[in-house]
């Protein structure tokens, strides 16, 4: 006590020694909280991204969300991941179920809507996705990795994302007809997927198919996502139908490629009507069975759909542990 005291007597006036204190105490807090917030959130998968969901509405549905570990929104919906997150964590005991939140992301292809598209040289714009009513981008054009990440993520990583949902990633077929403009266009596309994360190297990227980059950029994926391997929504015609075998058999072989030689999760995203729920949990079952992560919803995206229950999940587990 009396080193403490002499201590103390050394640093000055009582306002001095308050300022110390406190300083002290900060410093310890900091310090003893880091590894208390590392391993405060509990994950339900063993591995790779968990039971995941996607939802593209406007009022994001956290408590019905938060019970997947990857939820992908639409970003501009104004959700914030930060304050979610926090929430989890002040609520959540000892060890609270922390859902990780993607930004979706378009890169093939843009609307109207989004802000970035007034900034981007109309030279870049090079075709058409009626279906969507979107502009097809040049993944060759000088320049635009650049723009990608400053104007579409840098935004994203400052509001607290740190997974992006990387969509239309095939959009360049609808204007490459040749060889060379395919391979232009691949090139390009793998150049824009490497900026990304030669800026954030923590950014975890869920491509939606991709499968022609994939040799080249599957070492910075965190999983691979495709549409409609059972149920599919038809945007022209807007309605839902059934996925031909012949598709069925081609996606299932891509999975199985991306399973075996690159050793990632596989997600199926597929589509029901949204007041059909005996359809959604029947093929979320088919998906599971075929060793894929599960994820069926309307055709829009806007309500909660079907994932991986229980059962599915120790199934989709214990398939990656082997792997």
């Amino acid at each position: 006590m009396t080193a403490l005291a002499n201590l103390f007597a050394r640093l000055g006036p009582p306002w001095v020694q308050i300022a110390c204190v406190a300083a002290v105490v900060l410093l310890l807090s900091a310090v003893c909280a880091r590894p208390v917030f590392a391993a405060a959130c509990a994950r339900g998968a063993q591995s790779g991204v968990g039971t995941v969901a996607l939802f593209y509405g406007e009022q994001v549905p956290v408590d019905q969300l938060s019970q997947f570990d990857t939820v992908v929104v639409e970003a501009d919906s104004g959700f914030d991941p930060r304050a979610v997150s926090a929430m989890a964590v002040a609520q959540g005991g000892e060890k609270p179920r922390c859902t990780n939140w993607y930004a979706y992301v378009s890169v093939g292809e843009v609307t109207k809507d989004r802000d970035y598209m007034a900034s981007m040289p109309k030279k870049w714009l090079i075709g058409r996705n009626s279906e969507w009513a979107s502009a097809v981008i040049d993944q060759g054009a000088p320049g635009w990795p650049q723009f990608f990440v400053e104007h579409i993520i840098a935004p994203l990583w400052a509001r607290g994302y740190r997974g992006f949902f990387l969509d239309t990633l095939d959009s360049w077929q609808l204007i490459a007809k040749t060889d060379a403009a395919r391979a232009r266009q691949q090139a390009g596309l793998v150049k824009t997927i490497r900026a990304l994360k030669a800026r954030y190297p923590d950014a975890q990227l869920i491509l939606n198919r991709g499968f022609e980059v994939l040799p080249e950029i599957h070492g910075d994926v965190a999983a691979v996502a495709f549409e409609s391997l059972y149920g599919n929504w038809d945007q022209g015609n807007q309605r839902y139908g059934a996925v031909p075998a012949d598709d069925r058999e081609w996606l299932l072989g891509q999975a199985r490629t991306i399973r075996d030689r690159y050793r990632l999760p596989v997600i199926s995203i597929d589509y029901c009507a949204p007041d059909d729920d005996a359809c959604r949990r029947e093929i979320a079952a088919k998906i599971c069975a075929a060793g894929i992560e599960p994820y069926v919803t309307d055709g829009a995206l806007r309500t909660v759909g079907v994932g991986a229950d229980a059962a599915c999940r120790a199934r989709l587990d214990a398939a990656g542990q082997r792997n």
